[in-house]
């Protein structure tokens, strides 16, 4: 009887061996940031699993692959991403997948059209940077700013056009990829752009009343959805987050905030700067978070008109002041 535990602890190990090689590594949809997967998600929602690089709290500003991102990567099914301007960490890894596993949505046709651009505000950020800082720091400080940044606003996921288009692409590559899930993929769409729908007329209705108020964001962010809801953005402090603005710039938007032409001020959860604080100290200002990734928010079919949602009433909260 012994005789036989001793096999049994030797043979167990081995088939547990075994069978750990037999079977691949999980395969996924694999977005580089939450709002992404937001969106892969409703598509590939029963389907195959989606995963998300960029960890809760993380900015896809300054982030960093892993050697278990690297390998997440190569094993996908597809990888989603806006492309290098945004997420430069992912520019040599997605570089070397094959097209049908990668999906750029800066390069969708459909979206090229809708890509506003962020020229204004690189002029208007050098000018501040140069006041503060010196030119002498200043060309390589534009060009942090240009690899982020370059000619456009990369923040594509703000639009609701865009997420929809993206849907679109997402649904086309997955049917390429399996096509024995044609009608699932099909009804998940679907009902990806009805909700769409519904959620944006939502909003619309919620930020009417607050379109002529103005305010400040942290960071150049949000320019897809100002637009496509009509709100009154008076500025930003930064184009790019990794940099604090410059002394001219806080002194502009401290005067305007002095003659109250704002109604609020908004931080983000991944960036918490003590300037936004220090520049509205002794003045009526609210203050206000805005969240561009979705922190919180856990990935469903849903979670991307969740998202939508969850941003339209942080604005309506603050310029309301509820």
């Amino acid at each position: 009887m012994l005789h036989n535990k001793k096999r049994l602890a030797f043979t167990l190990p081995a088939v547990a061996i075994a069978a750990s090689f037999a079977l691949p590594a999980s395969a996924a949809v694999v977005a580089s940031i939450k709002p992404i997967g937001f969106i892969a998600a409703a598509i590939a929602d029963g389907v195959t699993p989606v995963e998300v690089l960029l960890p809760d709290g993380a900015s896809e500003h300054d982030y960093a692959l892993r050697p278990s991102d690297v390998k997440r990567i190569k094993n996908a099914d597809l990888v989603v991403w806006v492309g290098p301007e945004m997420e430069a960490f992912l520019t040599k890894s997605a570089a070397e997948l094959p097209a049908n596993k990668n999906l750029e949505i800066a390069e969708i046709a459909g979206v090229k059209p809708l890509l506003i651009t962020g020229a204004d505000d690189d002029d208007e950020h050098d000018h501040a940077h140069d006041q503060a800082h010196g030119a002498a720091d200043s060309a390589d400080h534009d060009a942090v700013d240009e690899h982020h940044h370059g000619q456009f606003n990369m923040h594509l996921w703000m639009s609701p056009e865009i997420a929809r288009q993206s849907a679109v692409a997402i649904h086309g590559k997955l049917l390429e990829l399996m096509p024995q899930s044609k009608a699932k993929l099909d009804a998940n769409l679907q009902h990806f752009e009805a909700e769409l729908a519904d959620t944006d007329k939502h909003i619309g209705a919620q930020l009417a009343p607050v379109r002529n108020k103005g305010y400040f964001v942290f960071h150049d962010a949000y320019s897809y959805f100002e637009k496509h809801y009509g709100l009154s953005p008076l500025g930003h402090f930064t184009v790019n987050p990794e940099i604090q603005p410059g002394a001219q710039r806080l002194n502009q938007i401290r005067t305007q905030l002095v003659e109250q032409k704002a109604t609020c001020v908004f931080a983000e959860p991944q960036f918490r700067p003590a300037v936004i604080d220090a520049v509205s100290r002794g003045t009526n200002v609210r203050k206000g978070t805005l969240d561009p990734l979705g922190m919180g928010i856990s990935l469903t079919k849903d979670s991307y008109v969740k998202f939508l949602s969850q941003l339209s009433s942080q604005y309506a909260s603050c310029l309301n002041g509820a």
